[in-house]
């Protein structure tokens, strides 16, 4: 799918054009370098080296990333201009929605969403949640969640800009030995 924008900045057009598309098993090797690249930005400082060494190791190894790109579960996207990758998200169906409360509605989750740091405010961003809220409505999800870090306030602030709701309830979320905790934050797709 293919998303082109125009922006008329004082006499001048502004032309450019974001793609979305969906990973397969070819991408393994860009899902493992923007994975641990941004996975690293936003977390790196939040807990020991040794420890983030172990979850990018977790997470981003070959065999991982190819089981969930192979899943029909999951699907991966990634937000690109001109062949350049600025941000990726996951969206897997595979878990009910653990908070009690939405347990009964046709929920999807947003496991992952992250943009490369240079282009944090580009507004690309945005063009790649509006595509998963429309993925998530397509495939007949009434609900999308998500989990986020509580001191991680720009997402906070992203997540709840469109229209996402801080459920009060919170998971761990440890990398390595380092304690974290996340929030789980919840949007309502019906009606919309």
């Amino acid at each position: 799918m293919r998303y082109c924008i125009e922006f008329l900045i004082i006499y001048q057009i502004v032309y450019f054009c974001l793609m979305i598309r969906r990973a397969d098993i070819s991408d393994l090797k860009l899902l493992q370098e923007i994975g641990q690249k941004t996975f690293d930005d936003t977390f790196g400082g939040t807990c020991t080296k040794e420890d983030m060494k172990g979850v990018l190791a977790l997470y981003f190894n070959d065999e991982q990333c190819a089981s969930e790109l192979q899943d029909e579960s999951d699907n991966f996207f990634f937000l690109e201009e001109k062949d350049i990758v600025k941000g990726y998200m996951r969206i897997n169906s595979k878990h009910v929605c653990p908070l009690e409360r939405w347990s009964g509605i046709k929920s999807v989750e947003l496991v992952r969403f992250y943009f490369l740091r240079e282009y944090h405010g580009t507004g690309a961003a945005d063009v790649l949640m509006d595509f998963a809220f429309q993925f998530a409505r397509d495939s007949g999800y009434e609900m999308m969640y998500l989990s986020v870090w509580e001191y991680n306030f720009r997402a906070r602030g992203f997540y709840e800009k469109h229209g996402f709701v801080n459920s009060g309830v919170e998971n761990d979320f440890p990398l390595g030995s380092t304690p974290q905790t996340d929030l789980w934050f919840v949007k309502d797709l019906r009606g919309e």
